[in-house]
């Protein structure tokens, strides 16, 4: 028995936000003092720094739990399943369902809850729960589905990432920028088909890492002290996810016994183009192997950072042929890869 995926579908906003759309903004420092730079240049070298031109916002009237069903229904269709078989819907978001202009979050009932709702599932086998691992909450609920496969316990999943980090971004902070909303899913099945799932790796390091990702105030020291937006220590996150990143991707592949020649692809987290470089680059010198050109599907110039959303996401458009120069086919071994707030690292080795 392997465990493959068997459909892919995903939301993908209409709403383009261009860097050039921030003119406008007031950038300030995390004390309240008003930035150095003018905008045009903090917009430059963002653009430099993470390599995005432009993200995708939902429009006023959707949530997370909205685009999310959207993606889910796709990945359905694409499997070719009835609803009513699927085992579990494992949704990986952190923030919830959040309103335009809502200062709190919604998750009761859960998303994964409103989502078996939308698909109108009446099997109360059909388990629904809410995965919270920070950006790599997509993979690890992918990991969880598996095991349940492998322990007899289901035959079906449908694992979902999909956030929206417009809505609780601080638009005073210049790492507003990176954040973006999308949704992608996958179902994950049983099947006599070669390859799969091969190997997985999670780690979740707390003891001086937990913070590096948080909810903080506005650096607009006017606005409400209870409201609180997505906060990060950038510098500290890029050194950590260099350091950890590769390390579980090269324990991942070497626990599936693939060689470092035979991995087509890597799809790792989007969330910033020159550390995902990097993170490529130090896991092949951990094999003493320059990474191939190409070898680092990126989709975060167009679509910005959409947390859970970006591998699955990126998944989807490569398989239905919507990445330039990009694709992916049978018996190719890819390697799937993110880090996120937790800190949490995780990697998987899948055969196509």
């Amino acid at each position: 028995m392997n465990i493959k995926i068997t459909g892919s579908g995903s939301y993908i906003p209409t709403e383009i936000v261009s860097n050039k759309d921030f003119a406008q903004h007031v950038f300030l420092n995390d004390d309240g003092t008003a930035f150095p730079h003018s905008n045009e240049v903090v917009a430059e070298k963002f653009l430099e720094i993470t390599g995005i031109q432009e993200r995708r916002y939902v429009s006023d009237d959707l949530l997370t739990s909205d685009i999310a069903t959207i993606a889910a229904q796709k990945a359905i269709a694409d499997a070719n399943l009835d609803p009513e078989t699927l085992d579990y819907i494992i949704f990986a978001h952190n923030f919830g369902n959040v309103k335009k202009g809502a200062i709190q979050t919604d998750l009761l009932p859960s998303l994964a809850t409103r989502v078996k709702f939308n698909l109108r599932i009446k099997n109360p086998k059909c388990v629904a729960y809410d995965m919270l691992f920070g950006c790599p909450g997509w993979v690890e609920g992918i990991i969880q589905a598996q095991a349940y496969i492998k322990a007899g316990m289901a035959k079906k999943c449908l694992v979902i990432g999909a956030e929206t980090l417009s809505r609780v971004v601080d638009i005073h902070d210049r790492d507003s920028m990176i954040y973006s909303d999308g949704a992608g899913a996958t179902v994950l099945e049983a099947t006599d088909d070669e390859g799969g799932i091969l190997a997985h790796e999670s780690a979740t390091f707390t003891y001086d890492e937990a913070y590096y990702l948080f909810f903080g105030n506005s650096f607009n020291k006017t606005h409400d002290p209870d409201v609180r937006y997505i906060k990060m220590h950038g510098r500290k996150i890029y050194e950590f996810a260099l350091s950890q990143v590769p390390k579980a991707m090269k324990e991942c592949l070497d626990k599936s016994g693939v060689d470092i020649k035979d991995v087509k692809k890597v799809l790792i987290h989007q969330a910033n183009e020159k550390m995902d470089e990097a993170i490529v680059h130090r896991f092949y010198k951990l094999y003493q192997e320059t990474a191939p050109e190409g070898i680092m599907p990126m989709s975060i110039h167009k679509l910005g950072n959409s947390s859970v959303a970006t591998i699955p996401t990126l998944y989807d458009s490569m398989i239905k042929h919507q990445i330039a120069n990009q694709s992916l086919h049978k018996g190719d071994v890819i390697l799937f890869a993110s880090v996120g707030a937790g800190m949490n690292v995780n990697a998987i080795v899948y055969k196509m």
